[in-house]
């Protein structure tokens, strides 16, 4: 695995706007045959999408969407519907194809890559998994911090690692899921550290908890934001403090696609989080993301709107896995075939809108 300090990734890092390259893409966007601006957030995600590639003459992306796996100390709180088992049994279900990540990159042509950053289990190497796992899970941030500092950089630099890797597959549009028994908890500890937001606001019903186990769970958020005190000026130390290993390779996977102009889907609540971190460690990141839907976790729209990007889809789904982002590669994708292939008014001998 290639590894590159998180410091010179960050400082690789460059805004995607060159005003040429905008003016380019813009002319062929306003001269395709349909009125000006009438594809609406599709002609926003051509130009995006082409800033972060440096192109104006866009290629169909070759797609991959890495689901980050990792389990969770705080589990122990009583925080999630289910036992932490199911993290493994559904990393298992992953790999033999039959979960709901599996169905929709079949669909619209990703390559699903399934990462073991921290699943309290031991896989069989045969059944394909990539194991890049810091450890058995992370420890129970109510009465310590999850991680420490230096496992916290390994897993942004396994993510890293990762993204350089897929971009040298020559991968162009890359998308980040996850799987993790109590990591809403995890997400929402790290959305009130890096936002100040009250934990009653972002604690959601995940896995399908109850009411008063919901209340419980921005209690024991609370409670740990008050024993660590995470600063949002240091985003590594909020992983540490009450983070996950899989929202740490998020964090650095997001880094590193930035770093080779690679953009990325961001599915919901948890793997947003990881955005959230990333975002904190080098702004310009936010350039290269697309957020791919609006969560039904409360704390995601507190975490969009941090960010300053609107998702792509509002569908009421909160199942995480990189669904949401999957189903967003095929509205990017259909954006940037309606740019390679609508005809021009002049290529079409259409008369073109006139002024008044």
């Amino acid at each position: 695995m290639e590894t590159r300090p998180l410091s010179s990734t960050i400082d690789e890092i460059r805004p995607s706007h060159d005003p040429e390259r905008a003016a380019t893409i813009q002319h062929r966007l306003d001269h395709l045959t349909k009125p000006r601006g009438s594809l609406g957030r599709l002609e926003e995600i051509v130009m995006r999408y082409g800033l972060a590639r440096q192109q104006t003459d866009i290629e169909a992306p070759r797609k991959s969407l890495f689901v980050f796996c990792a389990d969770h100390g705080i589990a122990a709180e009583g925080v999630s519907a289910y036992p932490q088992d199911v993290t493994h049994q559904m990393v298992a279900n992953f790999l033999a194809g039959g979960a709901a990540i599996n169905v929709l990159c079949r669909q619209h042509d990703i390559d699903p890559v399934i990462v073991d950053m921290g699943v309290n289990h031991t896989f069989d190497p045969g059944q394909g998994i990539i194991d890049r796992k810091i450890g058995l899970g992370t420890r129970n941030f109510l009465h310590e911090p999850a991680m420490s500092v230096e496992d916290a950089a390994r897993s942004v630099e396994a993510g890293i690692g990762l993204a350089r890797a897929a971009a040298r597959l020559h991968y162009s549009l890359l998308a980040v899921g996850e799987m993790g028994i109590a990591n809403t908890t995890s997400a929402s500890a790290v959305t009130a550290a890096m936002t100040g937001r009250d934990p009653a606001e972002l604690a959601g019903a995940g896995s399908g908890i109850t009411e008063d186990q919901r209340g419980h769970k921005a209690d024991v958020i609370r409670r740990a934001i008050e024993r660590h005190c995470p600063s949002a000026e240091d985003p590594l130390g909020v992983l540490a403090a009450v983070g996950g290993f899989e929202i740490g390779g998020i964090c650095g996977f997001l880094l590193g696609a930035a770093a080779c102009k690679t953009p990325v889907i961001v599915d919901g609540f948890i793997a947003s989080a990881g955005a959230l971190l990333a975002v904190g460690l080098a702004p310009d990141l936010r350039d290269y993301l697309f957020l791919s839907h609006e969560s039904a976790e409360p704390g995601h729209q507190v975490i969009t709107e941090r960010i300053g990007l609107n998702p792509l889809l509002s569908l009421g789904m909160r199942l995480g896995e990189g669904t949401g982002a999957a189903l967003a590669a095929g509205v990017i994708d259909a954006a940037l075939r309606l740019y390679r292939e609508m005809a021009t008014f002049a290529s079409a001998g259409v008369s073109d809108q006139t002024s008044g």
